[in-house]
Parts: C-alpha cells; sequence; structure tokens
C-alpha cells in the first residue's frame, strides 16, 4: 500500500526521517475522501481544490498535496525548504511547484514498483468497452486492475494507478487523446507493454485539427511500447490508419479484424439484438464459435480485441469462452421502459458519426416501429459536415421516424430528406426538453426508440423525462 514515505521518494527522489503512515486512497475530490487518504488539490476551471483542503482532513484524509499556500487549520510543510521538519503526525500538507505533475510523477514511481503486465487502449470509438470487456475477460484468472469510469487522462489515469498493490497481476488501463503528446506522457508513467488501438475517426477533431492529427496522437502509444517479444501492439486491420501504425512501432504486431489477412479475425458476424451476438472467429487454421453478451454487431471488434489480449497474456481458447460467454459486462448502452411501454436504447453519453451510425445499425436489428432521437455530435471541427449528413442518410434507411435535437443537426435534417425520407416524419427541436415533451405525447407500446447524442446536449434528460422507475 502506498505510504507517505513513497510519497517523499517520488517527489524528493529520497526518504525523510522516520514518520510514515499509510494512504490507501487518494482523491481529487474532498467530498470522496476516504479515512487516510491522499487528497490532491487541483485548480480546475470552475474551482479550486485549495479552497477543500481542510474540509477533506475534515472528512479523513491524512495528507494533502498543494501549489500554493493556504490558509489552514493544519500544518503546511514546503518541500522545497532547505530543511524538511514535518510534525509528529497526520493530518497535514507538502506545498510542491505543481499539482498535478506531483500526482504523476508519484504514479510513475509506484507503477514501477510493480512487475506486472499492463495493457494500454486508446482509439477514438470503443475505448471504454474495449476496457471492460478486456478487464471482465483477464479477471476470470488473473487480479485486475481498470481505470473506472472515464479515468483516462492525464488527471485520472495516474489516480487509478495509485491503487495498484501487490496483488495486482495485470492493470487494464484506457488512455484518451485530446492534444499531441498526451499520451506519450500516459505511457510513460503507464509503462504499457501491451497496445490495443480500436479506430480512428473525427471525435476530438476540433481540438487536434485533423483526422491525421489524430491518427499521430493514437499512434505514440504504439511507439512507447518495448521490443518484441515483451511489446505487444494489437491492430485494427480493417481501419488503414490503425494498421499503418505496424510500421512504428518494434513491438510483435498481432491484428484483428473481419478480413482473413489478420492475425484473428471473425466471420458470421449474427445480432440477437439486445440478446448478444454469436459469430466465427479464426485464429492459426482453427474456427471457433463465440456467443456473447455484447450489443450491437460492431461489438465483434470489442470481442477480438479483448481475446487478442488474453492470448497475448497465454489464455487458452476455452478459458476466453467462458470469459466471454459469461461476462456480465455492463456498457454505455441501457434500455428501460416508457409509461406507453415503448423501448428507450439509452446511449446518451455521447457521440461520433462512428458510434452513432453503430447504434443505427443495432437499432435495425430490433423489431418494432424505430425511431432515431438524435442530438448534436460536438467537437468534430472540418468534419462536421460531413459527419452529420453519414448520420442523416443511415438514419433514413433505418428509422421510421427521426427526431433531432440542436442546431448541427439540421445538417442530419437536409440529409435524411435528400435521402427521400418523408418530411412529415422527421421532427427537429432546440433541446432536448423540447424533444421529451414531443416524445412523450407520441411514443407507444412496441416503439423502439434510440436516444443518442454528444453529452454537452443532455440527451440523458430525454431518457429521464420518459423512462418508468420501478
Amino acid at each position: 500500500m502506498l505510504t507517505f514515505q513513497h510519497v517523499l521518494k517520488a517527489l524528493l527522489g529520497r526518504a525523510v526521517g522516520e514518520l510514515d503512515f499509510k494512504l490507501p486512497e487518494a482523491f481529487i475530490d474532498s467530498r470522496a475522501v476516504s479515512e487516510g487518504s491522499l487528497f490532491f488539490a487541483l485548480r480546475g476551471e470552475r474551482t479550486d481544490g485549495h479552497l477543500y483542503v481542510d474540509d477533506a482532513f475534515a472528512r479523513g484524509a491524512s495528507l494533502a498535496i498543494l501549489e500554493h499556500p493556504i490558509e489552514s487549520a493544519y500544518p503546511i510543510v514546503e518541500l522545497n525548504a532547505a530543511e524538511l521538519q514535518f510534525p509528529e503526525r497526520p493530518p497535514f500538507s507538502l506545498l510542491t511547484d505543481n499539482v498535478v505533475a506531483a500526482l504523476q510523477k508519484l504514479a510513475a514511481y509506484w507503477r514501477a514498483q510493480f512487475d506486472i503486465k499492463v495493457i494500454g487502449i486508446t482509439g477514438s470509438v470503443g475505448k471504454s468497452s474495449t476496457k471492460e470487456l478486456t478487464a471482465n475477460v483477464l479477471s476470470k484468472r488473473l487480479v485486475t486492475l481498470k481505470n473506472p469510469g472515464n479515468m483516462n487522462n492525464e488527471i485520472g489515469m495516474p489516480l487509478s494507478l495509485l491503487s495498484l498493490n501487490a496483488e495486482h497481476e495485470v492493470a487494464v488501463l484506457e488512455m484518451g487523446f485530446y492534444v499531441p503528446g498526451e499520451i506519450k506522457l500516459l505511457c510513460e508513467i503507464a509503462r504499457p507493454q501491451i497496445g490495443i488501438v480500436t479506430n480512428i475517426g473525427t471525435v476530438h477533431a476540433e481540438r487536434a485539427g485533423s483526422i491525421e492529427a489524430i491518427a499521430e496522437g493514437k499512434s505514440e502509444l504504439v511507439q512507447a511500447l518495448p521490443p518484441a517479444p515483451e511489446g505487444v501492439a494489437i491492430l485494427n486491420y480493417d481501419d488503414e490508419r490503425v494498421l499503418a501504425m505496424a510500421a512504428k512501432t518494434s513491438a510483435r504486431v498481432f491484428t484483428y479484424g473481419l478480413c482473413p489477412q489478420a492475425d484473428l479475425w471473425a466471420d458470421q458476424v449474427e445480432s440477437m439484438g439486445l440478446e448478444g451476438i454469436r459469430c466465427r472467429i479464426h485464429y492459426q487454421g482453427e474456427d471457433f464459435y463465440v456467443t456473447a453478451p455484447l450489443i450491437g454487431r460492431h461489438s465483434v471488434y470489442t470481442m477480438l480485441r479483448s481475446a487478442a489480449a488474453a492470448l497475448s497474456l497465454g489464455f487458452s481458447w476455452d478459458w476466453i469462452f467462458y470469459a466471454l460467454k459469461t461476462s456480465n459486462l455492463q456498457l454505455r448502452i441501457a434500455t428501460t421502459k416508457t409509461a406507453s411501454g415503448a423501448l428507450l436504447i439509452d446511449d446518451t453519453y455521447n457521440a461520433s458519426p462512428d458510434s452513432t451510425l453503430a447504434a443505427l445499425n443495432l437499432l435495425e436489428d430490433l423489431t418494432g416501429r424505430k425511431v432515431a432521437v438524435l442530438g448534436d455530435m460536438l467537437e468534430l471541427g472540418q468534419y462536421e459536415e460531413d459527419g452529420h449528413q453519414r448520420v442523416g442518410i443511415r438514419a433514413a434507411q433505418v428509422a421510421d421516424e427521426i427526431v433531432l435535437v440542436g442546431q448541427r443537426s439540421l445538417q442530419t435534417q437536409a440529409a435524411a430528406l435528400e435521402s427521400g425520407f418523408a418530411p412529415n416524419h422527421i421532427h427537429w427541436f432546440a433541446d432536448a426538453t423540447s424533444a421529451a415533451r414531443y416524445l412523450r405525447e407520441t411514443l407507444k407500446e412496441k416503439d423502439i426508440a434510440l436516444v443518442k447524442g454528444s453529452h454537452a446536449m443532455r440527451m440523458d434528460l430525454i431518457v429521464a423525462s420518459l423512462e418508468v422507475i420501478s
């Protein structure tokens, strides 16, 4: 377990004095701290964690990391002081130059204390589902750490690593990308030996600039892997930008996809709607039939990635089949009923063109009158018009009715109408509340409504307004 002396060794490069105490957990939210925990006082866009240091101590924290002086009822020790003198016992604070840098330095130090396998996962779509299923599969045999929720950035991933302990045998870490160099930094901290790249799309293109810049940023994962045989780069054969990353790594390349040329590939992919998928998987000249409780045909890629990771760690096919079949994975897509008896498919966490097209493919597989409730897709940059148009064309092919939310979705509407979709079956609303009001009045029993849009569009309000709470 992490201790105070570990913190000193990480931040100062040496142990100081004899005072030591355990730090079982680390937090950046004072409201979440537990007894004896470590609190990082981060400065954010809306507030400053330094304002809540004493609150964290009152809730049981033993140590806080600061980057500027504060008024506090508890002692503060400046780490840059010529002579360091610590209180006899916690709680107290350490004053550093930069809290985020201290968090990352501590996480890198703590990761280095453990001889474990680390799997890094990045890509434009499917990172979280791949992380969840991979961790689920591996945990059938190995004690597995994963970063919870969307803690995949320069703050969340290091915090997750501080939970490592001697029992862990593997860590499965999702790595997000916003700007060049970010994944390189995360890899320097986590030191992955196995890297999985899902695909390259236009998510966050507004910040990254272009799909080429996104591909370059994602490739930082495979570039950071150790050489073969220790390093393994698991790459999507069906995505040309991902496959091209094979030339950028010295790790062993393991490809997956739906093409026979891939090392691990699948065919006969069949969606069973909300009951899951089944397919035939091919590997090293053998064929295997697999059924898994994953939603949508696109989930075959999630299955292949997780299987590839397990194979790279020496799992047998018997174990992989068992793990996939018995997975209790809870993905972001959920279902609920409305008061009228309509089925809601809640995929409101976020949206990109690729993930929305995949959700529409799932809607197509279901039986009933199909309603596509789609909000704006944000942060697409130069790909905004093309992305919304592609979604509009596909929605016109799948849905019986289309309900749109937000200014950008007017582009979706135009593309659907140009595809020949009936104008009286498409409805546009400026906000989610107005759309919810319309759907409350019109959804009927046996209707199936897919609800999807970028998080900022608050499409979750539609689901919350319509679902029946039992």
